[in-house]
């Protein structure tokens, strides 16, 4: 918590010196004011992003005041019409229609996320948009969210959760609610970052026996902090007893969670998603869990998100599922609502943001 703190702190620093407002607004602010670069945000953001665009006087923003509900289509191509700036979050399609809709005075997009699958960075890329992102400052509450997911499924928490509220807990059985430990075990990193990383750290203390990952090429840099060996992608999926897929969304790696990597799988293999729900082919996932092909799955994204309470993968007893809430730490989020501010201001301002994506 302290780190976090701290971290939000340099945020709340970067933002640029507010205008003196202490005398009210004259005629000749309130005419600056209009002149202002216009913002449109299509939620409301945590209070520390906002904070720093009200105080830092370079901007006028206009809002979608809900964390409810996301900004309706056709209102959203409305509002952003000559906007200036855009603060979205993953629920938006940054497409050609939308951009379209902009128009020309669109230069920075600042997204509330990691991820960016929902952007069409070809489009961005050709009007001269510059992106900002807000990684690195969600890799401790993904990790630990990871590690709490990966337990639970192991462990049968919430079959068992269940058994004790509804009358199932009789007489102590031998092998009633067993699960599989970490002790002495395999665990594999689809994709080796940050993320992972911090994942493998956090594992460590249950006295895992070895880490392994699978990545486009090997990252001997970030392996070498948790000791994680270099396999092939069929050498992941036999090896590992806990396969934690860590990968970002991308063509290459559209279902790549598959029926040829779970049939390789040994069957008390335990499969965790805390990255994009595009990565895995459900309907495949579904079958290895109802035959057995392997022990369980722990899910924080899912294909469509919300899964809808009808989908099959409900029914099963080994597969948990979270309404994606890997990152849903209250200093987390708000450091990813400081950083997506601060990015938009200093991409406005044609300064380097604190973190862009390159396109």
């Amino acid at each position: 918590m302290w780190c976090s703190r701290m971290a939000l702190r340099r945020l709340q620093q970067v933002a640029v010196t507010p205008l003196n407002m202490a005398g009210g607004l004259t005629s000749n602010v309130q005419r600056e004011m209009s002149t202002l670069p216009r913002v449109y945000i299509t939620r409301q953001i945590p209070p520390e992003g906002l904070k720093i665009l009200r105080e830092s006087g370079q901007v006028q923003f206009e809002l979608w005041d809900s964390d409810d509900v996301p900004v309706p289509r056709k209102e959203l191509l409305q509002k952003v019409k000559g906007v200036d700036g855009l603060v979205c979050v993953l629920t938006e399609k940054i497409d050609t229609e939308l951009l379209d809709a902009a128009g020309p005075n669109l230069k920075v997009l600042s997204t509330m996320s990691v991820g960016f699958d929902h952007l069409s960075l070809e489009e961005l890329k050709k009007r001269g948009i510059r992106v900002g992102y807000t990684p690195d400052v969600l890799t401790d509450s993904v990790a630990e969210l990871t590690v709490a997911l990966l337990l639970t499924t192991s462990r049968r928490l919430i079959e068992a959760t269940h058994e004790a509220k509804t009358g199932g807990w009789g007489t102590w059985r031998t092998l009633w609610l067993c699960g599989h430990e970490l002790a002495g075990s395999t665990v594999g990193i689809l994709g080796l970052g940050r993320i992972g990383v911090a994942i493998a750290e956090r594992l460590a203390p249950f006295k895992v026996k070895k880490f392994i990952y699978a990545d486009v090429a090997p990252r001997p840099e970030l392996a070498s902090v948790i000791n994680a060996e270099y396999v092939s992608f069929d050498e992941l999926a036999k090896q590992s007893d806990f396969l934690s897929v860590c990968c970002a969304l991308t063509p290459e790696t559209k279902e790549i969670c598959n029926k040829d990597l779970f049939s390789k799988m040994k069957n008390t293999s335990i499969f965790i998603n805390t990255s994009r729900g595009g990565v895995v082919n459900q309907e495949d996932l579904y079958e290895a869990l109802s035959t057995g092909q392997i022990a369980g799955a722990g899910l924080d994204v899912t294909v469509p998100e919300p899964l809808p309470t009808s989908h099959p993968l409900f029914t099963l007893k080994n597969c948990v599922i979270l309404p994606h809430i890997a990152s849903a730490s209250y200093a987390t989020r708000n450091n990813m609502s400081a950083l997506a501010a601060n990015n938009l201001l200093l991409g406005l301002r044609g300064e380097p943001m604190i973190k862009e994506l390159k396109l």
